[in-house]
């Protein structure tokens, strides 16, 4: 339960960071980025599995960029999920999400050092 919460905050703590760098990605209040970043996660693990799958020969072919695709436009998704997000565009989705990920990781690999 622990590791939950601590990957939860990690997840809040960069979208936070991503809203206030990424132009065309605003968060309404503390209370949005929690169940942003909660969407996320079900979203990331139960819709993002099934559409790679799906599209698993344009991955081949790309050489796996198209995740990148994918990823962005999940994020969007989000943003049309849960209110008090707005992204403006797909571009912002798609850097935003490049940046989350990064953040993310470097913030998970400071938090849980046994990754």
């Amino acid at each position: 339960m622990i590791h939950f919460l601590i990957r939860w905050a990690i997840s809040s703590l960069s979208i936070f960071i991503v809203a206030h760098i990424v132009k065309g990605i605003e968060v309404s209040s503390t209370a949005t980025v929690l169940v942003i970043a909660l969407v996320l996660g079900i979203i990331n693990a139960f819709l993002r599995p099934l559409i790679i799958l799906i599209t698993l020969p344009i991955n081949i072919v790309t050489l796996g960029v198209f995740t990148l695709f994918i990823n962005g436009a999940l994020f969007l998704l989000v943003s049309k999920i849960v209110k008090g997000f707005v992204i403006t565009g797909f571009w912002p989705a798609f850097w935003g999400y490049i940046l989350f990920s990064i953040i993310s990781f470097m913030l998970s690999s400071l938090a849980i050092p046994d990754l």
